[in-house]
């Protein structure tokens, strides 16, 4: 009789409670909620196949590994794979492309209305008793703003930042976008200039990925150049907004938000200038779930059982 499929899935909590059946159905899974460096190397002795969100996969980890077959990435990016030295081996890599989109659309919604909309002030003055003991049918301790009309500014006019520019319309604002490789390539939306779109939108989204160009994109001065009643967004990567710089902008009132999923440092250091900014209600902020809702969880594992079945 085979023996099953040896897989090992190195950091299970970045998936949550998501159910991992699809792949158990494919051989003997075991897994662990989180693997140190030091961890990695013995919890993969007799892996076939290795399952990482994060981990690093590097050239000891793939030597400690003698009959791996194949590594899955439990996401797009694969910068924690050593990709030159798993090919030497003949190991392929196999990621996962697609499967978030709509979770990080909606996600950046999430962030653009809960500021835009000041829902936090109106959900607070209710549930603590005000709106009860008001007399006024209304209140006006809080100003909200319409979306339609506006000025949406695309950093990143990839899958997701086309997805999130035909919401965007859906809402009745204009869209325009910078390329971050400087060549344009939408038919439907106009390309500006990075100084173009921090001077002219009401909202800025970021959905570039971190690499040269993207790096420190928007600092101090940059910030700056938006329009003090600007919202800045980030379901992208850390590191392209300069948070120490963002930080100093939102309490110079600078622009008016900031709605951020991701962060330079992750999980964000306790010691981060955004967690003690003079004006907290200006920020909107999630621990890097814009990828994670239930259903592309579900996407995702599905996804890497595909994966897995190629090898069989």
């Amino acid at each position: 009789m085979n023996k099953p499929l040896q897989i090992v899935f190195l950091d299970r909590a970045t998936v949550g409670d998501s159910s991992l059946s699809p792949i158990e159905e494919l051989g003997q899974l075991v897994c662990y909620d989180t693997t140190s460096a030091d961890e990695v190397n013995e919890r993969i002795a007799s892996a076939q196949v290795i399952i990482t969100n994060k981990v690093l996969i590097g050239r000891r980890e793939i030597d400690a590994a003698p009959h791996l077959r194949l590594i899955c990435v439990a996401a797009t990016g694969t910068n924690n794979i050593d990709l030159d030295y798993a090919a030497e081996r003949a190991i392929p890599v196999r990621n996962v492309a697609g499967y978030s989109t709509e979770s990080v659309v909606q996600s950046t919604f999430m962030h653009l209305l809960t500021l835009a909309g000041h829902a936090p002030a109106f959900d607070h003055y209710i549930k603590e008793g005000h709106y009860s003991h008001s007399g006024l049918f209304t209140w006006m301790g809080a100003s909200w703003h319409e979306l339609h009309g506006k000025r949406m500014g695309i950093i990143g006019l990839g899958a997701i930042g086309r997805r999130v520019a035909t919401i965007a319309e859906a809402f009745g604002m204009e869209v325009v976008y910078y390329p971050t490789s400087g060549k344009a390539h939408s038919d439907r939306y106009e390309a500006l200039t990075l100084d173009g779109l921090l001077t002219s939108c009401d909202v800025i989204s970021i959905h570039a990925p971190l690499n040269e160009r993207t790096k420190g994109l928007l600092g101090y001065d940059e910030l700056c150049r938006m329009r003090p009643t600007a919202l800045l967004l980030n379901a992208g990567r850390g590191g392209i907004v300069d948070e120490e710089a963002l930080a100093r902008a939102l309490d110079e009132e600078r622009i008016a938000g900031a709605g951020l999923d991701v962060y330079a440092t992750e999980p964000l250091p306790a010691t981060s200038p955004l967690l003690t900014c003079r004006h907290p209600e200006r920020l909107s902020l999630t621990p890097h779930t814009a990828w994670a809702s239930c259903e592309a969880r579900t996407r995702l594992i599905a996804a890497i059982a595909d994966n897995i079945r190629t090898i069989l």
